[in-house]
């Protein structure tokens, strides 16, 4: 069984901890979040709305790491960012 841990869910970045996959930590810019939705599409078991219109992670674990690293790249706005076990943010590339 894989652990997770909800970091943090203060505005504006809602941040989740996974330590069995590739990347171990997503984050979810709500400042910069529109509510398009492109990522429940992608990854629906882990992406969904919240009452703001604003995406949040349900399930980190609901999706392959192809499939979340995919979710990331799909946002018009660029507000996922996907951490490899090092803390090193692997997307968006800075």
């Amino acid at each position: 069984m894989a652990k997770i841990t909800l970091v943090s869910c203060e505005l504006p970045v809602y941040s989740v901890v996974i330590m069995s996959k590739r990347y171990v930590k997503i984050e979810v810019d709500r400042d910069l979040c529109i509510g398009a939705a492109p990522c429940v599409t992608v990854a629906p078991k882990v992406f969904q709305l919240d009452e703001e219109n604003k995406a949040i992670v349900v399930d980190p674990l609901g999706a392959s790491d192809d499939d979340l690293l995919l979710a990331a790249q799909s946002c018009p706005v660029q507000a996922i960012y996907l951490y490899d076990r090092d803390g090193k943010k692997v997307y968006p590339e800075v």
